[in-house]
């Protein structure tokens, strides 16, 4: 009996009752005698019976499962960008408070969800889809409880989370413009319209043409978001020569990358070039030098998408649907005065 699963028919044989009695007092329902719940709890315990978790839930019609979708639109997103550790421990924490278990799964475009149905989720946090993509329509589709992440949707029915991305690109470069910067480059992932990458450039371009500035779409360089991303630009950065005086990575990733890379050519951060990021992720506290960046209260986004995914289980219609988390600068050693 010991190296097989115990079940509640075998609590039943040893309590001598029936297999609904034990249920009923597992539950706290029905109608048990007071010895005959001792007489149960008593071969619960000399047996080390757990309930199972999946068939309580079956019967209950909820699994106390969500899932955290990121889909994969750049490899290596994941593994190489500690944002999204912070996130997802910021997730877990307000799951945790809520009694649910999370789930992380990367996807492809292809992906069909199957699996949303197959672990009978009870909800989904997806970061970063577009409206144009096809799994947006598919999570659509699956009719369950869901809240968007990083993304500009706009269909005002949906939970969405989210920065205020501009506003962290406009001030993000206007710290480098009051330093006496005028060719900051911008260092960036992707720039898709409905993305956040799109709107943290709107940010730069507003903050340069407030300053009386010509915006220069050479100054602009388009790569995979990881360490390596920035560490290749290095040297598009360097060929300028004494051109580009500061640069504005618009992830925290990007920049150290480009730190590195620069220090690999001789080139010295922030004697030589100021280089600023975003995010403030756990890395640019510990970086030598300390990284300037745009700071995003991380773990805090990942708890309040779990408020919304619960309200949206509970019909708690009084919740606003669409939660926008400020940003502030958070000033380091990584950007000085233009010499």
């Amino acid at each position: 009996m010991s190296q097989e699963r115990i079940t509640i028919k075998d609590v039943a044989k040893r309590a001598k009752v029936s297999i609904a009695t034990v249920s009923n007092v597992l539950n706290g329902t029905g109608r048990v005698a007071p010895n005959t719940v001792q007489s149960v709890q008593a071969a619960i315990a000399e047996m080390n019976f757990t309930p199972s978790m999946s068939a309580r839930n079956l019967k209950d019609k909820k699994s106390s499962l969500i899932a955290v979708i990121v889909p994969f639109l750049e490899k290596g997103r994941l593994h190489d960008n500690p944002f999204y550790w912070q996130l997802v421990t910021g997730i877990e924490e307000g799951a945790r408070n809520e009694k649910l278990h999370v789930l992380l799964v990367g996807v492809e475009p292809d992906e069909t969800f199957s699996f949303v149905r197959e672990r009978h989720l009870d909800g989904l946090i997806i970061i970063g889809v577009f409206e144009g993509s096809p799994i947006y329509k598919r999570i659509l589709d699956l009719n369950v409880p869901c809240v968007f992440m990083d993304s500009y949707l706009k269909n005002d029915e949906l939970y969405q989370v989210g920065l205020d991305d501009e506003l962290g690109g406009y001030i993000g470069t206007k710290h480098l413009l009051s330093l006496g910067h005028q060719n900051i480059a911008l260092l960036t992932g992707t720039l898709l319209e409905e993305g956040v990458n799109h709107r943290r450039w709107l940010g730069y371009k507003r903050a340069l043409e407030e300053a009386g500035m010509t915006y220069q779409s050479d100054h602009v360089f388009e790569v995979p978001t990881s360490s390596i991303g920035g560490y290749r630009t290095a040297s598009q950065i360097a060929s300028r020569g004494q051109e580009l005086t500061a640069v504005f990575a618009l992830s925290d990733v990007l920049a150290i990358g480009l730190i590195k890379g620069l220090h690999d050519l001789g080139i010295v951060v922030p004697r030589d070039v100021s280089v600023m990021g975003f995010d403030d992720n756990q890395n640019s506290h510990y970086m030598v030098p300390g990284l300037t960046t745009v700071h995003q209260d991380i773990v805090l986004k990942g708890q309040t998408a779990v408020k919304l995914l619960t309200a949206q289980m509970d019909k708690d219609a009084a919740i606003d649907r669409k939660v926008v988390i400020g940003v502030e600068l958070t000033i380091r050693q990584s950007t000085a005065v233009k010499k």
